[in-house]
């Protein structure tokens, strides 16, 4: 597939899980089994309402669904959460038509990554699938204080580019992180019809 930026372009952002990296279906798979473990389910619905959320946040609407306040923490399921997704992360594959475009791009525009992902696990994402050399910038939940649909985690990706946001196009596949940059004054790109994302 073959991909032009958008007229006027000054920088580029990318959302990672989804977007850069066919992470979802591992993630899904590793919540649904942390979750059956307490006795609590999560349905893809619910995970792709929360997508750019950081993990607390989807623990703690599923505690809440499953009526389970009380008898597990957020921080408890997270952990089993991390550990499942860290044995299969080994599988994650690039997705292509986004990849294209970080290699196209690469030491002609500023680029970044703007993810509601863990610092430790987002790096490591990018490790596996060989784009973490094409990135000096990436601000993942750990750096931010609001999150997805805030449009804080784009701006602090813009202003460490040094380029206005309303010259940054960000490449995104979740409803949040769409809505995050619109509210950025951003460029912005719905990948989700790029790939089959099989979950």
């Amino acid at each position: 597939m073959k991909y032009d930026i958008k007229p006027g372009v000054k920088g580029l952002i990318f959302d990672l899980d989804g977007t850069l990296a066919d992470t979802m279906p591992y993630h899904y798979m590793s919540w649904k089994e942390a979750c059956r473990k307490h006795g609590a389910d999560i349905d893809a619905g619910l995970l792709r309402k929360h997508m750019g959320t950081p993990g607390w946040i989807i623990a703690s609407e599923i505690i809440r669904k499953s009526g389970l306040e009380g008898k597990v923490t957020a921080e408890q399921i997270i952990q089993e959460k991390l550990e499942l997704f860290q044995s299969v992360q080994h599988n994650v594959k690039p997705i292509e038509p986004v990849a294209d475009i970080v290699r196209k791009y690469h030491g002609k525009l500023p680029m970044s990554v703007g993810t509601g992902g863990h610092r430790k696990a987002v790096l490591r994402t990018l490790e596996i699938t060989g784009l973490r050399k094409y990135f000096e910038i990436i601000v993942t939940a750990n750096d931010v204080d609001n999150f997805k649909p805030h449009p804080e985690t784009f701006l602090k990706c813009a202003e460490l580019m040094n380029v206005e946001p309303r010259f940054c196009e960000v490449f995104e596949d979740g409803d949040l992180g769409l809505e995050a940059a619109a509210l950025g004054g951003m460029i912005v790109t719905d990948v989700r019809s790029w790939y089959d994302s099989g979950w």
